[in-house]
């Protein structure tokens, strides 16, 4: 069975930090890129950050994270992560890792991240 949990969410303060991490298994991880996503309340999720099967070649991020977050991976253990830094209210969402493009229908639960003083 797939499973992806997510982890690490949380309350911090504008400018503040979090690294998520997500767990996959059920799936032959290092063969599927990756990817972050979000999805605040009302708003469509979207996609956050890409990185490919191998860790390399191809990161992608969204504009509007872009220079403030960083998706990396460990194929060994089964994970990948997002570091966080320099928060923004507008980040207020709930995470969810997923393969990208997202193939995998059971969705984690995500973890949410709540940006706000």
């Amino acid at each position: 069975q797939v499973q992806l949990v997510e982890s690490g969410g949380g309350l911090v303060q504008p400018g503040g930090s979090l690294r998520l991490s997500c767990s996959a298994s059920g799936i032959l991880f290092s063969n599927y890129p990756m990817g972050w996503y979000r999805q605040a309340p009302g708003e469509q999720r979207e996609l956050v950050a890409t990185i490919t099967s191998r860790g390399h070649g191809s990161i992608t991020y969204a504009d509007s994270v872009k220079g403030r977050f960083t998706i990396s991976r460990d194929n060994a253990k089964n994970m990948v992560y997002l570091q966080m830094n320099s928060l923004k209210p507008e980040d207020t969402a709930v995470y969810y890792c997923n393969t990208a493009p997202p193939w995998l229908n059971d969705w984690g639960q995500g973890t949410q991240v709540t940006v706000s003083s």
